[in-house]
């Protein structure tokens, strides 16, 4: 079997690799937008576990606070196919166009169908490598071996079943992963994932779990992609204990300078994964100086409840 040292997992994240050796190896292909002038975004998501012979996939779209179109299977039968060349899942296709740069993601069925396509602005960094985790990290150890991530244009249309088109011409991130994949490693996780008008975007993720906190964390400051070097998060659930409310993070880059930024949500979408929960949510965030951002808040939650970290 070929060595799956990171340089070779992080060249071929999009294309077929095998691990026999880890039950729940996973490689998945993750994608979000907002487009603010329509008000409209999605989330997806194709999660491949070869030695479990299952996939799971969603794709949620929303507009102006309500779903359009939701599509969630989460135990599906195995397929050899990867991103690249491309792979079709429950009416969901996801291709890569352009190796580690471009990627459309689309959807069809009898009364719903989409055509986007996510274009990096700026090279993909690992948040994995740039968050210097310890190997037996929680996060590290659990959930993924290699995690880049992308600021994107995002573009396409999106035709209702009524004959309406939306047009999306805005931004959104996407994410590949491979390595293991044991959500219940965690007792629970909360991210921001915004894009400001300024540039700056950051994955912030703050995981909880049983031998302490972990973290996966980096920022772009519009200039190139650069490692956090300390978060702080303040969450506001709604009484369900369960969806975002309000959040305030400060986030301290390796330069030593302080982003601080609030969010509330404008859509929530949530669904559970065997012993597991994932609540989806549309942000819509502000800088301490104003400028505005869009882009996802998550939580995770295991069960039996633990409690959502608070």
């Amino acid at each position: 079997m070929t060595e799956l040292t990171t340089e070779y997992m992080t060249e071929n994240i999009e294309r077929y690799i095998t691990n026999p050796d880890i039950y729940k190896w996973n490689q998945s292909y993750y994608f979000n937008f907002y487009d603010r002038q329509q008000k409209t975004g999605g989330f997806f998501r194709i999660g491949i576990l070869e030695n479990v012979g299952e996939i799971n996939c969603f794709a949620i779209f929303f507009r102006d606070g309500k779903p359009l179109f939701t599509r969630i299977n989460m135990n599906l039968p195995y397929t050899h196919e990867r991103l690249d060349p491309g792979i079709t899942v429950a009416g969901i296709t996801m291709r890569a166009t352009r190796p580690q740069q471009t990627a459309v993601v689309k959807v069809e069925t009898d009364d719903f169908s989409a055509d986007l396509e996510w274009d990096l602005l700026h090279p993909m960094g690992d948040s994995i490598a740039l968050s210097n985790l310890a190997e037996d990290d929680a996060i590290a150890s659990e959930l993924t071996y290699v995690h880049p991530e992308g600021i994107c244009n995002v573009r396409g249309n999106i035709n209702l079943r009524t004959g309406e088109v939306i047009a999306i011409d805005d931004k959104g991130f996407r994410d590949l992963s491979v390595g293991p994949r044991n959500w219940t490693g965690l007792i629970h996780y909360r991210l921001a994932w915004p894009i400001f008008d300024n540039g700056m975007a950051c994955v912030a993720v703050h995981g909880i779990t049983t031998g302490g906190d972990s973290y996966q964390k980096i920022l772009h400051d519009g200039t190139r992609w650069m490692a956090i070097d300390r978060l702080e998060e303040k969450i506001t659930f709604e009484e369900d204990e369960i969806g975002f409310k309000h959040v305030h993070w400060k986030v301290w880059d390796e330069t030593g300078r302080l982003w601080d930024f609030t969010g509330k949500p404008l859509f929530r979408w949530q669904f559970p994964y065997d012993s597991f929960m994932f609540v989806e949510q549309m942000m819509e965030y502000t800088l301490a100086d104003g400028t505005k951002g869009y882009g996802m808040g998550e939580g995770g939650f295991s069960f039996p409840w633990q409690g959502n970290g608070n």
